[in-house]
């Protein structure tokens, strides 16, 4: 069984991809402290996340985000070595704190389907999803045009 991950307050997520268009690699990275936990998804899926982040930021009342990152941050680091590939994802704003949650889980096996995915959570600021979504979206938009 693969490793699961819970990070209540990132330093740092990001979405982005590795490769030549039509041959690129699409990953999840979230870093705490000297922890990265860099995980494989499909170029939909990224595209998926990054709207459902700017869509359930933008139905929660205005507030002060705080900084938000550039693009330095917002490069993956390397090693790309993915610790599994992403499955499910949901998302959810946490009143108490401000925060939005990411829950993202492993991708089932084909082999054994009654197999536990692992499972990685990640505490995000607002601004931090924001720009990881506006970095996802800039990064799926760079590759092939979609087909009609």
């Amino acid at each position: 069984m693969s490793e699961s991950f819970d990070i209540e307050g990132v330093d740092r997520i990001t979405a982005g991809s590795v490769g030549e268009p039509g041959q690129r690699s699409f990953y999840v990275q979230a870093q705490a402290g000297v922890q990265t936990v860099t995980l494989l998804a499909e170029k939909e899926q990224v595209r998926l996340l990054a709207e459902a982040l700017l869509q359930l930021l933008g139905t929660l009342p205005e507030v002060d985000e705080g900084p938000s990152p550039d693009a330095t941050q917002l490069a993956l680091d390397d090693p790309l070595e993915p610790e599994w590939r992403v499955g499910e994802m949901a998302i959810e704003y946490e009143d108490d704190g401000g925060n939005v949650e990411i829950v993202i889980t492993e991708i089932e096996s084909e082999e054994d389907a009654s197999d536990i995915g692992a499972r990685a959570r990640f505490v995000v600021t607002r601004a931090q999803a924001r720009a990881m979504a506006v970095q996802a979206l800039e990064v799926v938009a760079a590759g092939r045009p979609r087909c009609q």
